[in-house]
């Protein structure tokens, strides 16, 4: 059952600032990430956020749909505008998903793990994703804007989800087993987010070892699916940039793209399906 529609003065009540100017609350949108950048192109702010009560074409990495019914999690488009090159900012995702996290624990009570590299999990399901876009400026490089969208399953049931999600997906409340209040964990995440924008190199450094602690990827058997191309190893480790260290048989390599399948996660199993 669909909860209640967010409310934009609730979260902005919860930050401490009134939302006119900055946060956009809708009750449906194709895609949160595409508003926002629509709102980027008119100049809006570092700062802006755009929630969605529903998305009818959410969106992840790798061109894939990210499931968004009415009133059954949150759909979140936030808007920073860094002025640096983007090679320096291949950490953004890690960052991100250390910062929800961070907001989940200080709301919740609970911490969920991520999956390399835009993935919060718990018991082998996906509970949230992540998905960063930018734009760079021509001839300079330098980054226009970035768009951090986030998507968290809160209320639904196993029955809520697709036939083909229902066994790699979970929400909040089904881990948690009580009702989530979504502005309050909207308001966190919010805050979470807004600190990436100051943040010291040493700040920086421990929100990747952060990471690596919370990632469940590192010491497991992976597969890598690239150019068409499935290769098995096991993850050794995390650059500081987010790539992913990976032995193949003896060949360490770097891994920055491509899909990572976790064995025991979303469907890949010990008889080597693919997830």
């Amino acid at each position: 059952m669909a909860e209640a529609i967010l409310d934009a003065n609730a979260i902005a009540q919860w930050i401490g600032r009134t939302p006119e100017g900055w946060l956009h609350v809708l009750p449906t949108v194709d895609s949160t990430n595409d508003y926002a950048k629509m709102l980027a192109l008119q100049n809006a702010p570092k700062g802006t956020a755009v929630l969605a009560e529903q998305q009818t074409n959410g969106r992840g990495r790798m061109g894939r749909s990210f499931q968004s019914p009415m009133g059954q999690g949150i759909y979140l488009s936030y808007l920073l505008r860094p002025r640096c090159q983007a090679e320096e900012l291949m950490d953004l995702t890690c960052l991100v998903a250390v910062a929800v996290c961070q907001a989940m624990e200080e709301t919740l009570d609970f911490r969920p793990g991520i999956k390399w590299i835009n993935d919060l999990v718990w018991g082998g399901r996906k509970l949230a994703g992540i998905l960063t876009e930018m734009s760079l400026e021509p001839g300079s490089g330098l980054v226009r804007y970035c768009i951090v969208g986030i998507g968290i399953n809160c209320s639904q049931s196993r029955q809520d989800f697709p036939p083909e999600l229902q066994d790699i997906a979970v929400s909040l409340q089904t881990i948690l087993d009580r009702p989530i209040h979504r502005e309050r964990l909207v308001a966190a995440v919010l805050l979470a987010l807004e600190k990436l924008d100051n943040l010291t190199p040493e700040e920086r450094r421990a929100m990747m070892r952060r990471y690596r602690r919370d990632c469940v990827t590192i010491g497991k058997a992976v597969r890598v699916i690239r150019a068409g191309e499935s290769r098995d190893g096991v993850a050794l480790d995390m650059a500081d940039d987010g790539a992913l260290v990976v032995d193949f048989e003896g060949t360490v390599e770097r891994v920055q793209s491509g899909e990572v399948s976790v064995r025991g996660f979303f469907g890949y199993t010990d008889c080597g399906e693919n997830g």
